[in-house]
């Protein structure tokens, strides 16, 4: 190889004889991607967490609204002909005000499904978590409802819950009012659905569903490809003069402010505590700078027997890359394997800061002063959450491995401009 010595004489200079270690850099650099890497995994699990509770739960991948429900059949059937098309859900949703065994009410909103929904709908299923009872609404007289609802009425399974219809005292019906026996409690993980939420059967023959307009959720096999899906089914329906004036609108439209404002808080997130590459890769550039001027003798030398001025240059680059490398690559093993097993990580987080504080307990105590609580991360008295989510995104642990590399590597390419400069007859002249 004609510039094996470049290698050779980068892993020395990097290595050998330097007064500035390259140890912290590295470190900085795997602090970096150790860091994002952790932070970006558990908002992804947050996030994630909530997208797909709105999206598996509430408003679907595609939803289909303004047609008759006599033609409800018809369009389900040439949806569920389309490529694409995971299930199709007709349901019907609305508000109204509720009534417990507690004193008091509360707004609650109502979804109307059919009660073969979770057979037809596997995604939903999976979100649905009965804490008691089951899915079982075939019954017109029977409700489910969220788990924090439940205990807002104070009722529990075969307890009575009253509904009274908005729409239905407004205009005086007698029919406003309603009786429900509860048949399950659920929860998905996402408090508002779980603190407000109640779901009755679709066929039920009352005033109060009969007041909502039928609308059909369509999942989707890749949500992403949902402007593509619609492009079908548009071309699927045109022939029917039934299906002219049907509003068809996807997750991003209905969605699009919820998840508009995630989007925006994960760039911010990145670009803040992206800035410890910067902070590292400034060092890097002064510490290469540094470099350049103490090995001005060794430059003048290699530039005299015959090295090329992007040669000896390349030297000092591929020291940063070095840096950048060994510093992303530890980041990288280090950051995955704790995101991969968050729980045990903050549990032992936990366990030593709840060691030193039962210290100052048994410290305290002995004085007879007061004692602190034991520590908790995310305590679920606090946090409406079972356990730490942790999501890993392979492309976006990608870009923040590159993150780390470029920082050190486009460092080292700017400090080795001075490389350039150097002229082996003047460093050379009094040697």
């Amino acid at each position: 190889m004609k510039n094996k010595w470049v290698l050779f004489t980068a892993s020395r200079f990097i290595f050998k004889g330097r007064s500035n270690s390259p140890v912290l850099a590295i470190l900085g650099i795997a602090t970096g991607v150790l860091a994002l890497i952790i932070i970006i995994s558990v908002m992804n699990g947050f996030q994630l967490g909530f997208i797909e509770s709105i999206l598996e739960i509430s408003s679907y991948h595609i939803r289909i609204e303004s047609f008759k429900e006599e033609n409800l059949n018809l369009l389900t059937e040439k949806i569920n002909s389309v490529s694409g098309v995971e299930a199709a859900v007709p349901f019907r949703e609305f508000q109204a005000i509720a009534r417990g065994r507690r004193i008091g009410q509360q707004a609650i909103f109502v979804r109307g499904l059919n009660g073969n929904t979770l057979e037809l709908d596997n995604k939903m299923a999976e979100r649905l978590d009965f804490e008691e009872g089951e899915f079982d609404i075939k019954n017109s007289g029977s409700i489910l409802l969220g788990g924090e609802l439940a205990r807002k009425l104070g009722v529990f399974i075969g307890d009575e819950v009253t509904m009274f219809s908005i729409t239905g005292i407004m205009s005086s019906e007698e029919s406003a009012l309603e009786n429900y026996n509860v048949a399950g409690v659920f929860r998905t993980g996402y408090y508002e659905y779980d603190s407000t939420w109640a779901i009755i059967n679709i066929n039920n023959n009352s005033f109060i569903i009969n007041e909502s307009e039928p609308i059909l959720g369509i999942k989707i096999t890749n949500r992403f490809h949902d402007k593509i899906v619609m492009e079908r089914i548009n071309k699927a329906l045109w022939t029917y003069h039934e299906f002219e004036n049907i509003k068809i609108t996807t997750w991003r439209d209905y969605n699009s402010s919820f998840f508009g404002a995630l989007r925006t808080e994960k760039l911010f997130m990145f670009i803040l505590v992206g800035l410890i590459f910067i902070v590292v890769g400034l060092n890097i550039f002064q510490a290469q700078r540094r470099s350049v001027l103490q090995r001005r003798e060794e430059i003048g030398l290699l530039r005299a027997i015959g090295g090329t001025e992007n040669a000896v240059r390349f030297v000092f680059v591929l020291d940063g890359a070095i840096i950048g490398f060994t510093g992303a690559c530890i980041g990288l093993i280090a950051g995955l394997g704790i995101a991969t097993n968050i729980q045990r990580f903050f549990s032992v987080i936990e366990n030593i800061v709840n060691f030193f504080i039962g210290i100052l307990n048994l410290i305290a105590g002995i004085f007879g002063m007061g004692w602190a609580e034991n520590f908790a991360v995310f305590s679920p008295q606090i946090f409406y959450i079972k356990e730490i989510p942790s999501r890993v995104l392979p492309m976006e642990v990608f870009i923040i491995f590159m993150f780390g590399f470029l920082s050190a590597l486009l460092a080292a390419w700017f400090a080795s401009r001075k490389v350039i400069k150097i002229q082996p007859a003047e460093v050379l002249r009094y040697e």
